[in-house]
């Protein structure tokens, strides 16, 4: 009898009704999330699910960033899926996020994708008492393997013949200079990483870094951005984010064979390299809990994405402004002829004597602004900021292209103009220059990059005169991705 009658109330319930009243009910929910928390950041409107992800181009999302700070503020809110941002710009704001407030500022958040990749493990997601003894070590590891010393710095000089020589093997006709300088520059980092460099031919390194750079160069794409609002559906789905994730488990397996391999021979009293020296932390007493096997893997894999992809598409961009702007590169000429000559390879000591060509290596990473948004931040407490509370577990960027293009900070924003960085002749440090970030969770790594880019820069333009190839009209257009590179392009390299 109960049986017949439930029978008879499920036949007779209006189904178009009850789905009308669960959608309604689950738009009104989703809603009422998006509600802004009580005196958070203004910002655009936020559609069910997507959240104000239209309101962004995702050709130029900094530039974006530029155009809704015009209207809403220099401190705006946006919303992915669920999850509130807060996008800050100009150099006061971004001061006392990165500095003043830094502990506030500190942690790294949550996004699916980078979860499924790396975890909270490694250096660059890890959070709390784990981030900072991870960071402890690499500093203290890399100042060990001789950053800021003369030790490194003669490997950076081997590593600009072997470089040199390759694009002198080019003869001055067309080519594209991507993977070499990938190569050269991944090297450095190897060689502390690994204990090796990889020769320019050898096939299965140049593979590796190419899947790098898909990996790079997808997660700056829509799909990613999908993925991070809706990971419970997008994970079933094909498209670019599947390629992502299979090309990091890639890296992922050769990091694990250099690990191995290391195991192998390992030799505590012979520490040849990172991984040795994270093969010893391991291994002492009372060594902290956060030294483990996964984490030796996902920072031996941060150190190698990072030593990496920035560096290189910062050199990549000065030799296309070079070729793009000859007067400039004749300048750099002079200035490398007269302090160094042809006889001897630059070394770190002529920076300072060499005003203009620092001042050129400084302005196209202005220019360029490689990491626009730097690594996103995520609140630890409660905060106030320009007025606004900040809860939270509120995820936090730093709009980078709003200090690099402010026409406050710089007299030609807009223009490749290395006067920006010189003053009666001289270099002039300048606080708006920040592409490393700053505070305490500055890139590690700072140190290293400014020894690569000022050491290869000057040996390429010590050799070589860079210009278009006959008939090709150069460009700045730019890929999104983890970073901003530059697209493909050919160059002759001109012996000199």
């Amino acid at each position: 009898m109960l049986l017949q009658l439930l029978s008879a109330l499920w036949e007779s319930l209006p189904w178009s009704e009850v789905l009308l009243f669960l959608a309604s009910f689950l738009l009104i929910a989703d809603c009422l999330k998006r509600r802004r928390p009580k005196d958070f950041p203004p910002g655009p409107v936020s559609l069910p699910v997507l959240g104000t992800i239209f309101h962004v181009d995702p050709k130029k999302p900094h530039l974006s960033a530029l155009k809704i700070a015009e209207k809403y503020g220099k401190v705006f809110s946006m919303q992915l899926g669920t999850q509130w941002m807060v996008v800050v710009n100009g150099l006061p704001l971004m001061k006392e996020v990165l500095v003043h407030q830094g502990d506030n500022f500190l942690d790294r958040p949550p996004f699916p994708l980078l979860n499924e990749i790396t975890g909270t493990f490694g250096l660059l997601a890890s959070n709390g008492l784990s981030w900072k003894q991870q960071r402890r070590f690499v500093l203290t590891t890399l100042r060990n393997f001789g950053l800021g010393k003369r030790s490194l710095e003669e490997r950076i000089q081997d590593e600009s013949r072997y470089l040199t020589e390759a694009i002198g093997d080019e003869k001055g006709q067309p080519f594209d200079p991507h993977f070499q300088i990938n190569n050269a520059v991944s090297n450095i980092i190897c060689s502390i990483v690994f204990g090796d460099r990889f020769d320019y031919h050898d096939g299965h390194f140049q593979n590796l870094l190419r899947i790098l750079d898909e990996a790079i160069v997808l997660q700056g794409s829509v799909w990613i951005q999908l993925y991070d609002i809706c990971p419970a559906i997008m994970k079933y789905l094909p498209g670019p984010h599947q390629t992502v994730f299979k090309n990091w488990d890639q890296l992922k397996s050769f990091v694990k064979e250099m690990i191995e391999k290391h195991k192998e021979d390992w030799n505590p009293s012979e520490t040849r390299d990172f991984i040795d020296a994270y093969l010893n932390e391991m291994a002492k007493d009372g060594a902290a809990s956060s030294f483990h096997e996964q984490n030796l893997l996902i920072s031996t894999l941060d150190l190698f994405f990072a030593g990496t992809e920035t560096t290189s598409s910062a050199l990549r961009w000065t030799l296309l402004y070079m070729a793009l702007h000859p007067e400039i590169q004749a300048r750099v000429h002079s200035e490398i002829d007269s302090e160094i000559g042809q006889s001897r390879q630059p070394r770190m000591e002529d920076r300072d004597s060499m005003p203009y060509t620092n001042a050129v290596v400084h302005e196209v990473q202005r220019i360029s602004n490689v990491v626009p948004f730097g690594a996103p931040r995520m609140t630890t407490n409660d905060t106030e900021l320009a007025g606004f509370r900040i809860p939270k577990k509120t995820i936090v960027a730093a709009n980078l292209s709003s200090v690099f293009l402010d026409k406050e900070e710089w007299e030609t924003p807009d223009v490749f103009n290395p006067s920006h960085f010189l003053e009666n002749g001289q270099f002039k440090k300048k606080e708006a220059f920040i592409p490393f970030s700053a505070g305490k969770r500055a890139c590690p790594g700072e140190q290293l990059a400014k020894m690569e880019l000022f050491l290869f820069f000057t040996a390429l333009l010590q050799k070589f005169t860079f210009q278009a190839p006959q008939n090709v009209k150069l460009n700045l257009d730019y890929r999104v991705g983890i970073t901003l590179s530059p697209q493909p392009y050919q160059i002759c390299a001109h012996p000199r």
